[in-house]
């Protein structure tokens, strides 16, 4: 096993037992409704595989533009944020909540689920090194340079990759540059990781929610070295688990978005339409409207 040395944390989702009804105010006849909660637009993912599943799903994306990133806080700062974030997105009564975010995870998903459950279904993010190893690698995993090395990434490996050559890939500014559409930097970025990426690579393990949105350009980058690429993320899975633990579906919704901004109901973030999954999700927003 290679592994490329940096610093911090990263945790994995429990495995959440199956949903229980919610409370009569939600059981009725109102359609679904699925919460997705990050700093940013890391979430984008997870929404767009829910309105692929599930387009009669009403979504609510709560965000926190007014505090991140919340990379550099301490543990107990991102938890204030992240908890904040949650309770927005609880004010809309959702059936289910989508930590749709792997710092957040790490440090948040015990205090959120302390604060949440068990009304609504909370759902971490799970970094996919397990289905990746199973693919009989080599396994890159491409994350934050505060995940990449961590004690908790090493940990994942040692569990679930011990067996299979893996290489850690730290990708310094690449979420940021997603943040803002940032074409230029994002370009630079998965050049400098895809040249650090060992030739024959066949598991690729995006292990940081905003990488999701790039698997096309990341593809194009290794296609010359690493032509028999597959990817690894946690938007499918996510959303699929979510909507197990929510009531059961209704066909009756409208697939609604709601866009709650640092607690303020808002229109998507303009930078969210530079790509599919923003876009996929857009042009059913209720911003201003609830």
């Amino acid at each position: 096993m290679r592994s490329s040395s940096a610093r911090s944390p990263a945790r994995v989702c429990r495995s959440c037992a199956a949903g229980r009804l919610r409370s009569a105010d939600r059981i009725g006849s109102d359609p679904v409704k699925i919460a997705l909660m990050d700093s940013g637009i890391g979430l984008l993912a997870a929404a767009a595989a829910l309105r692929t599943l599930r387009p009669d799903a009403d979504l609510v994306l709560s965000q926190d533009p007014d505090g991140m990133p919340w990379g550099p806080r301490t543990s107990e700062d991102i938890t204030a944020h992240a908890v904040a974030v949650a309770r927005a997105a609880a004010e809309q009564k959702p059936d289910a909540l989508i930590v749709a975010c792997n710092t957040a995870s790490v440090h948040s998903l015990e205090a959120i689920r302390a604060e949440l459950e068990p009304d609504i279904p909370v759902i971490g993010t799970v970094p996919a090194i397990k289905p990746a190893a199973a693919s009989g690698g080599p396994v890159a995993i491409w994350a934050t340079p505060a995940t990449t090395g961590s004690a908790y990434q090493r940990g994942l490996i040692r569990e679930f990759a011990a067996d299979v050559d893996v290489t850690e890939i730290p990708c310094p500014g690449l979420a940021d540059a997603v943040e803002y559409a940032d074409a230029e930097a994002t370009a630079e970025i998965v050049a400098t990781a895809a040249a650090q990426t060992p030739p024959g690579t066949r598991a690729l393990v995006l292990g940081c929610t905003h990488y999701e949105m790039l698997r096309d350009q990341i593809a194009a980058a290794l296609a010359g070295t690493c032509p028999d690429l597959a990817f690894f993320g946690s938007a499918r899975a996510v959303a699929e688990q979510a909507l197990r633990r929510a009531r059961p579906l209704r066909e009756t919704g409208g697939g609604t978005l709601t866009v709650i901004r640092s607690g303020r109901v808002e229109e998507l973030a303009p930078e969210a339409l530079a790509y599919a999954e923003g876009r996929a999700i857009s042009d059913r927003s209720t911003a201003g409207l609830r």
